[in-house]
């Protein structure tokens, strides 16, 4: 079974009351992330083609991203078994959060990267007092992961097993925590369907098994449709009969969603509600990251991919025009770095 998949739940409470008592850790420190809105965008609904549209906006987390739901799980199960040194595979997003947690809580914080990482990040991790570390590729950062890890040196936030597994699963059982803060926000029979952009489906996987842990509960009677946004074919490979063991290659700017690989929790998030798998294009996505950001949303590119996988899967006919919609809009675009193609307006 993937590491992920290994965490079970047999009982729950008879409420929802406090998100908290459903997670794997019902009390730990904090910087504050969870609760985050969920905007309604009407205008872009009837442009899309759907009954009702909103975004999840976890770009509202402290470091601005989703990852802060899985860091901070993370960090408090290094504490717990008396590791010393927490460590992830990163390009971004997942450093950033995995170092703001550990200085939170006093630990040691490794991010292995690449050169090409991007300098705002860079600066961020750095200024959290954590190290950092560059492989030559990605995948061989899994390799020195793997290699400290088993020497007992690095506690793992990210996976570093191959054919990969997905993240610790300690870490993912905080994705959780968006299901059930949806359910709270929209109420029961308000959310037909979630779009989600996906790499290797740590955040597919965990809104899915929430929804599921509600429906074991008997809070809801059916499950929302969770679909994958990928920049190129993968999971899509996969559940057309691909063995998802293997490497799919392609080129794309959307970074934190990019990668070869596959995981068996992204199959088995998708398949037993009904989901799908897209992919999207590079410069349709930098279309829908400024259609968004003209909402008063400015998410990163790879975020904005949801609203791009929202529009194909509508056009493919997988989301009809009653469905009501929710995108994960899993990172803000106020770190993302890219050169600006002209100057600032000169006063006259």
């Amino acid at each position: 079974m993937p590491a992920s998949l290994a965490i079970e739940y047999q009982e729950f409470p008879s409420s929802l009351e406090r998100i908290a008592d459903w997670q794997v850790y019902p009390d730990c420190r904090t910087l504050g992330e969870g609760n985050t809105p969920l905007l309604r965008i009407e205008g872009l609904a009837k442009e899309v083609g759907v009954r009702v549209l909103h975004l999840k906006n976890e770009g509202a987390n402290p470091t601005g991203s989703h990852k802060d739901r899985m860091s901070r799980f993370v960090v408090q199960r290094a504490l717990q078994i008396g590791a010393s040194t927490v460590a992830a595979a990163s390009s971004g997003n997942a450093g950033v959060s995995l170092a703001a947690y550990a200085a939170q809580v006093g630990l040691d914080c490794v991010i292995v990267t690449t050169p090409e990482m991007n300098p705002n990040w860079r600066r961020a991790i750095e200024m959290h007092g954590a190290t950092l570390l560059a492989a030559e590729t990605p995948e061989s950062r899994w390799q020195v992961l793997a290699d400290r890890v088993r020497a007992g040196e690095w506690y793992p936030a990210t996976n570093f097993i191959i054919p990969p597994v997905g993240s610790n699963p300690f870490g993912v059982d905080g994705y959780r925590s968006l299901a059930f803060e949806i359910f709270l926000q929209l109420g029961i029979g308000a959310c037909t369907d979630i779009v989600v952009p996906t790499s290797r489906a740590d955040l597919l996987w965990g809104i899915a098994r929430g929804y599921r842990d509600l429906q074991t509960a008997g809070l809801i009677d059916e499950r929302p449709r969770i679909h994958a946004v990928e920049p190129f074919q993968r999971i899509s490979s996969a559940l057309a009969g691909a063995d998802y063991r293997g490497n799919f290659e392609g080129d794309t700017a959307l970074i934190s969603i990019g990668g070869s690989t596959v995981t068996y929790q992204g199959l088995e998030a998708i398949a037993p509600c009904g989901g799908s798998a897209v992919v999207v294009e590079d410069e349709t996505t930098y279309d829908d990251q400024k259609r968004l950001a003209r909402c008063g949303i400015y998410l990163e590119l790879s975020s904005a991919a949801a609203l791009t996988g929202l529009r194909r899967l509508v056009s493919q006919g997988k989301v009809g025009a009653d469905a009501a919609v929710v995108l994960a809009g899993t990172s803000s675009g106020a770190s993302e770095y890219r050169a600006f193609p002209h100057p600032i307006t000169p006063i006259a």
